[in-house]
């Protein structure tokens, strides 16, 4: 017997019970779609928390106070008053792989307007913050080297801000707004952020010369954290080896002593996020793999059925002439024909479900053509698995015993 005519003989079988072969097909369709939205969804949500992390500098580096002890109980690295003036004019100075770096301090409290107010956090910084981060400017102006060196009392807002303090129309730019009782002058707006990737405002800001926050509101001579950036994202690595020699030089640190500083890298925070969402998506791929079990499961359940329905005609196929091989063929290609009409269902299904998905949430619209082709055998090697045996028992059946079945 020809392929084409196990073909044709399996597509007249499922014709005659559409229904029955539908329901089969939808374990399948589902298992399928799940597994390929799932692993496109899990990379997509990747590539745009890379894509956020980029956007802050994708060389950007990160010195922050290591987390103090006392008496064996970790104290945090928020007090800590490790990081000083000296650190930052000897990376300028020598760092050879660093382009800029600027200092940061923090300060939180609430900022007033009129009769508006809002919660918030100051971040004093440099003005090379603003090029190590990649903020720019909407409206307005920079604060100058004079402002810094003379703790000026102007700030940069996000839009979170704006509309928070100038909900009633009133152009920010020029404005007084007060944080602690202290006036700050608003002499420029933030280009829009929106959410970073752990959901987090990022247009909920307000930007001071550093030595403003230092001076005039924590009356500190220390800094919370520096940010640098290296020349290229492919020498942030050598730039850390760098920085970090420095930095134990100027704190006077002996090579066995425990470093009072930490340095983090983009790359660093890339590949841990990156580690974390793939065992994610592997995870959610499993999970929805196993409705793929089922749906075999219900292949072969249906297979069952239709064997047992057709007892009669196997006995006369196999009394005119048919061979096992042939009774074999026949129900294995009705499996395979379910699975594989299901696989590519299901395939078109995750497609479109991952582009609504990805639509919906802003990510980018990423189909995996591996996880498609993997899809695709599994369908194959699914109707063959759980075929097989309900159409080897249809070939082992005696021709007579099949022939007298009521």
């Amino acid at each position: 017997m020809k392929w084409y005519n196990y073909i044709r003989i399996a597509y007249n079988a499922l014709v005659r019970n559409k229904t029955r072969a539908i329901l089969t097909m939808l374990g399948i369709i589902i298992g399928i779609s799940s597994v390929i939205a799932m692993i496109a969804l899990g990379q997509a949500s990747t590539q745009n928390i890379r894509d956020e992390i980029s956007s802050t500098g994708s060389n950007m580096i990160f010195i922050s106070p290591s987390s103090q002890q006392k008496g064996g109980v970790s104290m945090g690295s928020s007090n800590a008053k490790s990081l000083t003036k000296e650190d930052v004019d000897a990376i300028k100075r020598e760092a050879k792989m660093i382009k800029a770096v600027s200092p940061s301090v923090n300060a939180s409290g609430q900022l007033v307007f009129g009769t508006n107010n809002t919660p918030s956090s100051l971040q004093g910084v440099d003005i090379p913050f603003f090029s190590i981060r990649e903020i720019n400017l909407e409206r307005g102006i920079l604060f100058t080297q004079s402002d810094v060196d003379n703790a000026a009392k102007v700030c940069l807002i996000g839009k979170t801000i704006v509309d928070e303090l100038f909900s009633d129309g009133t152009y920010p730019v020029g404005q007084f707004i007060r944080f602690n009782n202290m006036p700050l002058k608003v002499i420029g707006i933030l280009e829009s952020k929106g959410q970073n990737a752990m959901g987090q405002d990022q247009d909920n800001v307000v930007y001071l010369p550093y030595t403003t926050v230092q001076k005039r509101i924590l009356a500190i001579t220390y800094y919370h954290s520096i940010f640098a950036n290296a020349l290229t994202e492919e020498l942030s690595a050598d730039a850390v080896s760098e920085m970090s020699l420095i930095i134990k030089r100027t704190h006077k640190l002996q090579p066995t002593d425990e470093p009072d500083f930490e340095i983090r890298t983009q790359a660093e925070m890339l590949s841990m996020i990156s580690n974390v969402t793939g065992m994610l998506t592997a995870l959610l791929a499993a999970i929805a793999a196993i409705s793929l079990i089922v749906g075999g499961i219900g292949i072969m359940n249906i297979m069952y059925v239709t064997v047992t329905e057709r007892i009669k005609e196997i006995g006369l196929r196999m009394a005119i002439g048919a061979l096992k091989w042939d009774i074999l063929m026949q129900f294995l290609t009705e499996s395979i024909i379910i699975s594989l009409i299901g696989g590519v269902v299901g395939i078109l299904f995750g497609i479109l479900l991952t582009f609504i998905t990805s639509s919906i949430l802003g990510w980018p619209f990423i189909v995996n053509i591996a996880s498609i082709i993997l899809s695709f055998c599994v369908c194959f090697a699914t109707g063959v698995f759980f075929g097989w045996y309900p159409a080897k028992k249809a070939s082992q059946m005696d021709p007579i015993v099949a022939l007298r079945y009521e």
